[in-house]
């Protein structure tokens, strides 16, 4: 799958559940490439700011869009890589912040 194809239908599915890329265009594709990357590498889409380990079960907490993804939305308008954005971030009513990492130690390397 090519970069533009995938932001195209993410971008479709995701805006359908009130949820935005962000505005940093070069950004998104550059995490998007990753992502595709990753899929070629490991089968799956492993976010692109954590390490995978190459084990599916392991890492399904990361596969994108991760579990942390909506309480990272919730508390600080971002997810952690900053790949999406919550509506007030989008729109500019919040200011953009530091997002801290929520996945637990023992599934870190």
């Amino acid at each position: 799958m090519k970069v533009d194809q995938l932001y195209e239908a993410l971008k479709k599915s995701q805006e359908a559940k009130g949820i935005y890329f962000n505005k940093d265009k070069d950004l998104v594709f550059e995490l998007l490439e990753a992502l595709i990357l990753n899929k070629d590498r490991y089968g799956y889409m492993a976010c692109p700011c954590r390490l995978a380990s190459d084990d599916r079960e392991h890492d399904k907490d990361i596969i994108c869009p991760c579990v942390y993804r909506e309480p990272d939305l919730e508390e600080y308008g971002a997810c952690f890589c900053g790949l999406y954005v919550s509506p007030a971030l989008h729109n500019g009513e919040i200011e953009a912040e530091y997002v801290p990492e929520r996945r637990p130690p023992e599934k870190l390397f």
